[in-house]
């Protein structure tokens, strides 16, 4: 470390290197005196200060050779916010497209901002959602820290974005906005029907005629009496139709503007505000969307993007399941509610759907947000596989042990008995699981159990050699997701 330090010092600053240090040469950043640089020793990552001022004398540290060496704690990670802006997360607005990159490891985004460097589209890498903190033991302290540390150490000044995502209870919202997340989306599953779909037409009929009668005449007239006009959408709203989608969405609309009003409108920051309608028993029709975002404009609820429900299926980290004639000729109406309300049209589960990420690419004009997390956790199974295949066939192992138990946290049909048992694959064959789809989603919704799992001591029966060989191999995992994230921007138009 002293031969660092002193390069640090002398100015000889294109000699960043030491015996047993990894640095990181892109976060060499100056502020005031200070020389600042993110290196890897034995005891892992840490902030390397060279030169004395607020800066330094703020980060809680060690000092070295006449240096501080700093940890990567969530103190020190506000005092860079404060000196760096550029490591704070920023709201995007409407008018860039935008991408979630959920890291439920928190040692992916090195890799994703590799991947949309200079590429006209915005990553939002602290993107999260309570059941996705609660399955890996995080909070939303560890996944800001762990974005902004990963924006450091690659020099990344373009912006990024942290996700509150898929938040429904308000404590969860005020705990994501107190910490300055720039984006939340609202789940709003819990304020919608889902029991309509099970009535007969006759039913509804009966339910809806028990609606307050200037409730009934608000719908009708501006749905029934006055056709909706939306260059490029097909909507055609029938009397049936609406009255199902009233009964769906009504209590959920005045859900989404509750929020609006009490947490959006009263605070002093920008911040996108995402609504999600996707948590639906079936798929969101044109017509429903439109009405929602009719809804929430007359009410001056002003949105930056919403998730409808589509047709077909966005399973977990595979590609779409369905017709994709009908995907088109509704995407395409979807996006022009999109454009007509300006905001953006966002896909969730967006993660490896190959077949229609040119469609979506097209029909939304390149303005999309769109959401990944599990297959960023599938690349680094990937790793593991390709080089510690001991550690990967009991994770795959324990995964079909308790696959079960992870379906009540995620919908997927996965046919067990097609997989490949593990005993007949060589461990060259290994990292072919993760061709497979239904290996692909065995690994995929396991992923809280395997990093939880804990020994009769307490020790973790996964996690510490999981993290440990990540550690290893951070540079064959950040190659990964350039290639794996990189084909879903490619066939983006991104």
């Amino acid at each position: 470390m002293k031969e660092l330090i002193d390069a640090i010092k002398s100015g000889n600053t294109s000699a960043l290197a030491a015996p047993g240090v990894k640095v990181y040469a892109s976060s060499f950043t100056q502020v005031g005196n200070t020389s600042l640089l993110m290196v890897r020793t034995e005891a892992g990552k840490q902030l390397l200060a060279v030169g004395e001022s607020d800066l330094y004398d703020q980060l809680q540290g060690e000092i070295v050779d006449g240096a501080k060496v700093a940890p990567l704690s969530h103190e020190n990670r506000l005092t860079l916010n404060q000196y760096l802006p550029y490591t704070a997360p920023q709201a995007f607005g409407t008018q860039v497209a935008t991408m979630g990159l959920g890291d439920r490891l928190g040692i992916a985004s090195p890799g994703h901002i590799q991947t949309l460097r200079g590429k006209d589209i915005r990553p939002v890498l602290a993107q999260q959602s309570i059941r996705e903190l609660a399955l890996t033991g995080r909070t939303y302290e560890d996944v800001l820290d762990a974005a902004a540390f990963a924006v450091f150490q690659e020099g990344y000044k373009d912006g990024y974005g942290a996700d509150g995502d898929h938040l429904k209870k308000e404590e969860d919202i005020e705990y994501a906005l107190r910490l300055g997340f720039t984006m939340l989306t609202l789940d709003c599953s819990e304020n919608i029907d889902n029991t309509i779909e099970t009535l007969s037409a006759a039913e509804i009929a009966a339910k809806y005629a028990e609606l307050p009668a200037s409730l009934r005449e608000h719908y009708e007239k501006r749905y029934l009496d006055a056709p909706a006009n939306v260059p490029g959408a097909e909507l055609n709203y029938t009397r049936e139709a609406l009255q199902k989608d009233v009964l769906i969405y009504d209590a959920a609309i005045n859900f989404m503007e509750a929020i609006f009003r009490k947490y959006i409108v009263t605070l002093d920051r920008a911040v996108d505000f995402e609504i999600s309608i996707d948590e639906t028993a079936t798929p969101t029709s044109p017509e429903a969307h439109y009405l929602v975002a009719s809804e929430l404009r007359d009410r001056g609820v002003t949105i930056f993007s919403m998730a409808p429900r589509f047709c077909g299926e966005f399973q977990k980290g595979i590609d779409y399941i369905g017709d994709i004639a009908q995907f088109e000729r509704e995407l395409a109406s979807h996006a022009a509610i999109a454009v007509h309300f300006e905001y953006k049209l966002s896909i969730h589960s967006g993660s490896d759907k190959f077949s229609v990420f040119p469609l979506i690419g097209q029909y939304t004009n390149g303005l999309f947000h769109i959401k990944t997390a599990g297959t960023n956790w599938l690349e680094a199974v990937r790793v593991v596989a390709k080089v510690n295949p001991s550690l990967y066939r009991r994770m795959h192992q324990f995964a079909l042990d308790h696959f079960t138990e992870a379906t009540a946290y995620y919908h997927v049909t996965t046919d067990i008995e097609a997989i490949a048992p593990l005993a007949e694959v060589a461990d060259a064959q290994l990292p072919d699981y993760m061709e497979e789809n239904n290996a692909r989603q065995l690994l995929h919704i396991t992923y809280g159990l395997l990093l939880q799992a804990k020994n009769d001591d307490g020790s973790k029966v996964f996690a510490d050699e999981f993290f440990q060989t990540m550690t290893e191999q951070e540079d064959t995992f950040a190659d990964g997701l350039r290639h794996h994230i990189g084909r879903h921007l490619e066939l983006l138009g991104k």
